[in-house]
Parts: C-alpha cells; structure tokens; sequence
C-alpha cells in the first residue's frame, strides 16, 4: 500500500482506533502503512488551529476521526482538515467516520426544518476519495453524496454475531432479535440472519425468531405508546438497535418485554452514546453491548471492537477489492 498514510489526532480518542487499523493491516495483510499525527489547537477564541508535521503530498490519506468531540467541532475539524490535506498537495483524501454524526435528521419531519444528514453530505463530500462508516441511522443517507465519491457503510453485525455466539452462547437456548421500531426491521432481520449463518457452526445449536416493537412518537424523544409485535414468552431476547443515546427508550422497551414474559433481556447498539450514564439502562438488561465506534468506556457495558472491519476496508478499498463480500 505504497503511498497510503493514516492520519488521526494523537489526543483524540480517535488515535487508539488509528493503532488498531494499522496493526491489522500490518499483521493480517502484510503490508506497511504509517499512521501520522494531526495536531490541533485553539485560538483564544476557540478557533480551532490544526497542522500536519509530515509532508503528505502525493499521499492517499485516509483520516479517522473522533466522534466523542462536540459534534460541531466534529464537523468543523473535517473541513479544515479537507482543506489542509488538499492544499498539501495530497493525492487523495478519504474520511473514516465509524459514528456519523447529524445523520438522526434525514428528511423533513415538519416544516422549516433542516435535513441534517443532507447538510452534512453537501459540506464535507466535495473533492472527497471516499467515506467510511458504520451502521447509518438510515441507508437511504447514502443518496445524499455525490456518484463519484463511494460512502461505504459497514454492517456491524458479522463481528457482534460471532462475539454473542461465542462469549454468551451458553446463556439461552431460544432467542429472540427484537428491532425496537419498525426502521429498524431490515437490521434486526440482517442480524437474525447472521446468527443462524454462524449457529451452524457450533455443537449446540439454538433456536431464533424475530419480534418488533411498534412505537408512536408525538415529537422527537418523547414516546406515546409502545406496542410488541412477536412472542417472547419464555424467551431470552436481544435488542438490536443502532443508537444508545439517552437508553430511555429501550428500557422502556424493556419493561414491555418482561410484561410479556421474557426472561433474559439484552441489547446492542452500535453506537453507545450514553448521554445520561448507563446506570438506569444496566438496571433493565441482563448485558448491554455496543461497539467501539464511539470510543467511550463505561462500566459494566461490553464493548465489541470493529476496527478489524475498518481496516479490512481501508485495504480492500485501496487495492481495488470488494467490500460487499465481507458481509455475504
């Protein structure tokens, strides 16, 4: 991968993510890759300030970014990056977002609104290589960025299949993937699949059924009524949802299943937010689970490291290979 440089701010949370991409690169595709510092700073005003110590012309970078930082600095950090990296005389630049920001507000809920998501696309994706990502609040973001600029969105799923089969597969027999709204059927069901894919490969096979929970919101944030479409009766269940942020409602989806007679309750999210804590969310599941895309700890929650998944995407993308394929 001559050529290639990763680039991440070595005070950001982002930078320990970077370490990962890079050793897999190097261990498990033999190739060497450099992973250089982008240092930023603030004016007295808050100004941010940032600069490149290597020189990087010529260079495809790809920058992974931190999405523990304000989300306006967040924004504001790629399009200075983007200009910096650019008028550097690099070849190529390539985002790496494993949690996109402002992607909640997708369309026009009510009027005199922004699409959020869209506003996003149309600053950042200009002169752009490529994004990387993971798990969109909604796939049809993608629509939103340019034909020429690929936004590759990675499934979480393959490495949360495997991770639950093997860490927890003793602890049901029959469960249940629950999608928590009806947005989120296609990816429960995706999960769904993954796990029987991957069951057949171990000795004690379990069974798995798929339920939903219907949910009306009167505005965003609050919920109306809650309704559970499938049987958990005396079941183990899995929530499948791509965003913790407050956690209140899946414990309110919580305490609808034990109504319904679940036994032990779990749940993923993709991306762990946690804005108030996790106190009251750890006292309404059995285990919480969440990637690393966010780069937060918190105890008592089980994090599953992606980054393997970035970095084969990095790789594959670079040398002209499928991306799809690692989650056929």
């Amino acid at each position: 991968m001559d050529g290639v440089v990763l680039l991440a701010d070595p005070k950001s949370k982002a930078w320990e993510f970077a370490v990962k991409i890079r050793e897999y690169i190097q261990s498990q595709r033999h190739e060497s890759i450099p992973l250089w510092e982008v240092c930023m700073d603030f004016f007295n005003n808050k100004e941010i300030d940032m600069y490149i110590p290597e020189n990087i012309r010529k260079k495809h970078v790809y920058f992974i970014h931190d999405s523990t930082k304000p989300p306006q600095q967040w924004w504001v950090e790629m399009l200075l990056l983007k200009d910096l990296v650019l008028s550097a005389s690099a070849e190529s630049l390539s985002f790496v977002l494993p949690n996109m920001m402002y992607s909640r507000k997708d369309r026009k809920d009510k009027s005199r609104v922004p699409i959020s998501a869209r506003a996003l696309a149309r600053t950042i994706s200009p002169n752009l290589k490529r994004i990387i990502t993971m798990d969109l609040h909604a796939p049809q973001i993608q629509g939103f960025y340019p034909e020429n600029i690929p936004l590759d969105n990675l499934y979480s799923f393959p490495e949360v299949a495997r991770y639950l089969l093997q860490k927890h597969g003793n602890e049901f027999e029959k469960l249940v993937v629950v999608s928590p709204d009806a947005g989120g059927v296609h990816r429960a069901k995706s999960f769904l699949k993954r796990l029987e894919k991957y069951n057949l490969d171990f000795p004690n096979e379990k069974e798995f059924s798929f339920a939903m929970i219907n949910k009306t919101r009167p505005r965003s944030g609050e919920i109306e009524n809650m309704q559970l479409v499938g049987d958990v009766l005396n079941k183990d269940v899995l929530i499948v949802d791509d965003i913790i942020d407050t956690g209140g409602t899946l414990c309110k989806a919580a305490e609808l299943l034990k109504r319904h007679g679940a036994r032990k309750i779990f749940c993923y999210a993709t991306h762990g937010l946690f804005t108030r804590g996790t106190q009251e969310i750890l006292s309404h599941f059995d285990r919480v689970m969440t990637s690393n895309t966010h780069y937060s700890e918190n105890m008592g929650v089980e994090r599953i490291d992606v980054s393997q998944l970035f970095a084969e995407t990095i790789y594959r993308a670079q040398k002209g290979f499928s991306v799809s394929n690692l989650f056929e």
